[in-house]
């Protein structure tokens, strides 16, 4: 699964990295050393109305269109590979191909440790950025009438290099990929494990906690 992940560059990067145009304004959005579930966080997905690739801010944890209200989203934050098309959460958003992007820096997972659990953070080897595969959804709060939108992480099984920490892993796609995986009817072969490398390492419980200042990366 994924829980927390990092997001430590500008609106304009990333926009700059995934190609998004310049045209409208970008969102205003800090940098994030620790993302949590119900925050709000950069999502790349195709505008609603004009197809183009945009950069939206979002609040993880995904609220269904037909619910009642929003209290059930910290539940989910993410969505397994292999159900996505069924689970009734799910199945209406990957359908009508309201998927999405999360561009992050790294992610954390917890390990058993002698003295409580302990965080280790995740990155691509060689420091590049990753693109986690994901969904968002529309929801009208039926008192305000106002509009929350919202997304999860899609996760499958962790590969060979993340399986040490964790038995699943979120689905980071290649660059390439990214096309097919927004617009394609059924691009679930790419909802697999990533084949490229990842380097983690154990780091301070404080690194790990929402609201944590930029560490300084240092193995413990």
């Amino acid at each position: 699964m994924c829980s927390r992940f990092v997001q430590h560059l500008s609106p304009r990067a990333y926009a700059e990295i995934y190609g998004v145009g310049l045209d409208a304004p970008l969102p205003n959005a800090p940098a994030r050393w620790n993302v949590a579930p119900t925050d709000s966080a950069l999502v790349l997905r195709r505008h609603p109305q004009s197809g183009a690739l945009a950069l939206s801010l979002l609040r993880w944890g995904l609220v269904p269109v037909w619910s009642k209200d929003a209290s059930g989203a910290a539940k989910l934050i993410n969505a397994r590979a292999e159900t996505v098309t069924e689970k009734p959460s799910f199945r209406d958003a990957w359908a009508k191909r309201r998927r999405c992007l999360v561009p992050a820096d790294g992610f954390y997972e917890w390990t058993p440790g002698p003295t409580g659990k302990v965080p280790h953070f995740i990155t691509l080897s060689g420091g590049a950025g990753m693109a986690l595969a994901g969904l968002w959804e529309g929801w009208k709060d039926p008192a305000s009438g106002e509009w929350l939108r919202t997304f999860t992480l899609l996760t499958c099984a962790a590969n060979a290099a993340m399986a040490p920490l964790h038995a699943r892993m979120p689905v980071i796609l290649a660059q390439a990929d990214i096309a097919r995986f927004l617009d394609d009817p059924d691009p679930r072969d790419l909802l697999a494990p990533s084949p490229v490398a990842l380097d983690h390492h154990p780091v301070d419980p404080a690194e790990a906690k929402p609201g944590a200042a930029a560490p300084a990366r240092a193995s413990i």
